[in-house]
């Protein structure tokens, strides 16, 4: 670009730089918007997970009587333990399936259109799921937990999307956030409904895994009130009058013109793109950086020992005196200290950065790993260390949920630009279920042969990727999506010499 058309942008990007920095505190409508997008996107994710396990007995009870009603004959404790592992992993399946269609719903019915869509799965599945008792069926709780599955799919795969384009650029940190404060949330309320108090008895085990119809249903009432993503309108369906309607309703006025202009600047550098599909991100040489860094951070969202930590809560709680019956009410603890740390982490990530709070996560959990290796070794030589052993499980926790869990998904989003942001969550999504599927399969059997060595193999995961982020992945607080994707190729540029894909390079227009 000429050096006089730099000097005539500079005061725009001053101005845009000043407008950004003022735009700290959210809009009451934005607040409403964020809340009524998570409560039927990731918090169904988090409650399906949790509620599942309060009703492991009563159900597997369910499936032996109506096996005995139908064969007359007990089932086998191997055909048991299949068809209840078959119930849990449909989940899994349906969740990889929900991520792989719902970049490409995101593009066709729209950020918000999708959310609505998604929750006929999420009704579904509680209509089978509350029915399989009377009817005799437990087959339907086979498809019920498909459906829910691909209902979380789709949901974290377009949730995240339709936060990160309805926030200011300022607060996109902290608005993003929202998608792991309501994840923690379902997974703590589906802890405490599970509770004996509650829902937990064996009795009312449908109505329990039928609860999931309840966010479905406030989704349905709450979300049509708010406006689809305003970029989505914008650049994808060139609907200017709608955009900036969303724009007024969301932000106000006085700040909906500065946002509508860097709408405009993504829009200009996208002319003539079209929406990208994810094989097309491999071949995207512009992308590698962004497309490894996603990948590797979903990875290692599910292989960096949450769930070991939470094999082993139990066992720990134990050691540390808790009656068997009060255990569960220590694991609701356990879910408060994740949803708080969410919270914790929303409210930091704006004044300190990404970069710092994922980097400091993984260094915190690898210090935990081996706090938690030396304490679970000596368990029997000190009544002291089964309590230094329940320290260790609320610190990681605190660790995972203040930095890797909530920064993953926003990272996700900023890294990539409009036409490639549906396919980079289905590649996203898809890795993450994959690799969820993939530690509920082998993690049994590293436990088995490693016991509490197993927290090595973690530590060796978290120190590996804190030193990955600490040397690739940019801060992009407070950035618009171009300036961290040019951030990226002036990178690529220092490290290759020159970008092969010129054809896919963005323009520089807006610096």
């Amino acid at each position: 670009m000429p050096k006089e058309n730099v000097d005539e942008y500079q005061p725009l990007l001053i101005k845009g730089a000043e407008d950004r920095k003022r735009r700290k505190v959210p809009s009451k409508p934005l607040l409403l918007a964020v809340c009524a997008a998570c409560i039927g996107g990731t918090f169904q994710y988090g409650y399906n997970i949790s509620v599942i396990n309060a009703p492991t007995q009563p159900v597997q009870n369910f499936i032996n009587q109506t096996w005995r009603e139908r064969y007359q004959t007990g089932i086998s404790e191997d055909v048991l333990t299949l068809l209840w592992s078959t119930i849990v992993s449909m989940f899994t399946l349906g969740g990889f399936v929900g991520a792989m269609i719902g970049g490409t719903l995101s593009v066709k019915l729209g950020r918000k259109g999708t959310l609505l869509t998604n929750n006929i799965f999420a009704l579904l599945a509680a209509l089978l799921m509350g029915l399989s008792h009377s009817a005799g069926l437990f087959e339907l709780l086979i498809i019920g937990r498909l459906l829910t599955g691909i209902n979380a799919g789709i949901g974290l795969c377009v949730q995240p999307l339709y936060l990160a384009e309805i926030a200011p650029t300022a607060i996109r940190g902290a608005m993003g956030m929202g998608t792991s404060v309501f994840i923690t949330g379902g997974i703590l309320t589906g802890q405490v409904m599970g509770l004996k108090e509650l829902l937990g008895r064996e009795e009312h085990w449908p109505i329990l895994l039928s609860t999931t119809c309840i966010p479905a249903f406030l989704q349905l009432l709450i979300l049509p009130w708010f406006p689809e993503s305003p970029r989505y309108l914008l650049i994808d369906k060139g609907d200017d009058e709608g955009c900036k309607k969303a724009l007024k309703q969301l932000h106000g006025m006085a700040a909906c013109d500065g946002e509508r202009e860097d709408i405009e600047k993504e829009k200009n550098n996208l002319a003539g793109f079209q929406a990208k599909k994810p094989w097309e991100l491999f071949t995207d040489r512009s992308l590698r950086w962004q497309l490894l860094t996603v990948v590797v951070l979903n990875i290692a969202q599910q292989l960096n020992g949450l769930n070991a930590i939470y094999f082993y809560a139990g066992y720990v709680f134990k050691q540390s005196g808790i009656p068997d019956d009060k255990i569960p009410y220590a694991t609701v603890g356990t879910g408060a200290c994740e949803c708080i740390t969410a919270l914790t982490c929303g409210m930091l990530i704006e004044c300190l950065g990404r970069k710092v709070l994922i980097t400091g996560g993984y260094t915190l959990m690898g210090i935990c790993c081996i706090l938690f290796t030396l304490t679970l070794t000596f368990q029997e030589a000190s009544p002291v260390f089964p309590y230094l052993s329940m320290v260790c499980v609320f610190a990681f926790i605190l660790s995972f949920g203040l930095g890797p869990g909530g920064v993953t998904n926003i990272l996700t989003t900023e890294l990539f630009t409009q036409n490639a942001r549906p396919a980079a969550y289905m590649i996203a999504g898809s890795v993450n279920w994959l690799s969820f599927f993939s530690i509920g399969m082998i993690f049994p059997f590293i436990v088995l042969g490693l016991k509490q060595y197993c927290f090595l193999v973690f530590l060796v995961v978290c120190c590996l990727v804190g030193a990955y982020i600490c040397l690739v992945v940019p801060e992009t607080k407070n950035k618009t999506f171009l300036e961290i994707q040019n951030e990226f190729l002036s990178s690529n540029k220092r490290k290759v010499g020159s970008c092969d894909g010129a054809g896919s390079t963005l323009l520089s227009t807006s610096i």
